[in-house]
Parts: structure tokens; C-alpha cells; sequence
């Protein structure tokens, strides 16, 4: 692991307003991009939805529609030849419970063939129970099927800080892993791999990455999702 408790956040920094309750991400605004493969046709391009916190949303960066992960994940398709069409639900500050309360807007406004799911970090910073994101995890996927029973899932691995002990860092990372099980869902690598506690990858709050540090998040989470991707895009 080369995560550190400062970079494992999703929330805003402090003194930032946190989001309000209900309050959901703007599908309409800069976040949102299409990756169009060179040998486009007039069929739609499958829809990714990336469903997380401050880490999905880009916070702090100049242009999150270019320089988030999402984007980042949108280029690298782009290249590869693969059609699809991104969608950043990003949402700074979020829990998991924050994010169950907002799913059923997020997946009918814009229903996914994959569902990426970034959620947890705040969970995990603030001491949550364990048993409580486990169960948050698993509805979100539950709701998710329900609105799009076609739709492929995923889940992005998030890390305990080490601060809180190692029993709740290892039933933090259990959680994850047996959601995924449970739902068949595709298990993502740790977002912050290589990125956390680095420098000169975060921004001056040290806990948010900059745009170079969204784009070694996407080199790490693409080896695993982008076979899953060729198969919707039939690439």
C-alpha cells in the first residue's frame, strides 16, 4: 500500500462548505465528457457512470470535465478505439450514506450500462461503522440493479487510514471486497495507489490530487476495467 491517512480523503478541505442534504451532483456541467472512438457509428455509445465523492468529482482542479480521473478513464478509451460516454457524479464531502440517499436521482437521470462506484473514504476518515458502509455498499448496488437491471458494476477499493487501528482497517477493507462478491461487481485496484502522501501529486491541502495525481489514479484503475469496457463497446 502506498496510501497515507492525509491522502485518503474524499472530503473538502476544512473551511469548505460542505455539500447540503439532497444536494446531488450537476449531470449537465463540465464533469460530464464523451469519449468517441475514431470509427464512431449512430448507435449510442455505452454510458459509464463514475458515482463518488470529491476523488470522482476533481475537486480543486482547473478543468474536472478534462483533468479528473473520469476524464482521464474517457481519454484512454478514446485511444484504445472504445466508444463510451463518461458521466462524473462526483460529490465533494460525501459518506456512503450520503451517496445512498442520492443514487435513485444520479441512476435515473442518467441510467448506466456500468456503474462505478468511488465511495467510502469520508467513511473511513471519520471512524464510520464499519457495518454501516458494508450495508450503505451493498443497497447502492441494490438500488442500482433495480433502475438498470443490464447495468454492469463496479467498485473502487478505498483504504482505512492506519490511525484507526488495524482490526477496522482490515474488516474497512473486507467490506469492499465482499460487497463486490456479493453483487458481482468488478473490484477496482485502491484509487490513491501511489498518489497518497506524495507531494508533488496533491494539492497544497495534501489531501486532494492534482491533475497529474487524477492521471496516475486512471493508469492504475485501467488495466482492470478496461477489458470490461472493450466488452461493452465491442471493441
Amino acid at each position: 500500500m502506498g496510501g497515507t491517512a492525509g491522502g485518503l480523503s474524499g472530503c473538502a478541505p476544512s473551511g469548505e462548505p460542505s455539500p447540503r442534504e439532497g444536494e446531488t451532483a450537476d449531470l449537465d456541467g463540465p464533469a460530464v465528457i464523451r469519449a468517441q472512438g475514431p470509427e464512431s457509428s449512430g448507435d449510442a455509445a455505452p454510458r459509464v457512470v463514475f458515482f463518488g465523492t470529491s476523488l470522482t468529482e476533481g475537486y480543486g482542479l482547473d478543468d474536472p470535465g478534462r483533468e479528473a480521473w473520469p476524464a482521464r478513464i474517457g481519454e484512454k478509451a478514446h485511444g484504445a478505439g472504445l466508444r463510451i460516454e463518461v458521466v462524473n457524479a462526483g460529490l465533494s464531502g460525501e459518506t456512503s450514506a450520503g451517496a445512498l440517499r442520492r443514487v435513485d436521482w444520479v441512476v435515473g437521470a442518467s441510467p448506466p450500462e456500468l456503474f462505478i462506484l468511488e465511495t467510502g473514504a469520508n467513511d473511513g476518515l471519520r471512524g464510520l461503522p464499519v457495518e454501516a458502509l458494508a450495508e450503505n455498499l451493498d443497497s447502492i448496488f441494490v438500488r442500482t440493479a433495480r433502475a438498470a437491471p443490464d447495468a454492469r458494476l463496479a467498485l473502487v477499493r478505498m483504504e482505512a487510514p492506519p490511525n484507526m487501528g488495524a482490526e477496522y482497517v482490515e474488516q474497512f477493507r473486507k467490506a469492499f471486497e465482499e460487497v463486490a462478491a456479493r453483487r458481482g461487481a468488478l473490484l477496482l485496484p485502491f484509487l490513491l495507489e501511489g498518489v497518497a502522501g506524495i507531494p508533488e501529486l496533491n494539492q497544497p491541502d495534501g489531501i486532494h490530487p492534482t491533475a497529474e495525481g487524477h492521471r496516475q489514479m486512471a493508469d492504475g484503475v485501467w488495466p482492470v476495467l478496461e477489458p470490461l469496457l472493450r466488452e461493452l463497446a465491442g471493441g
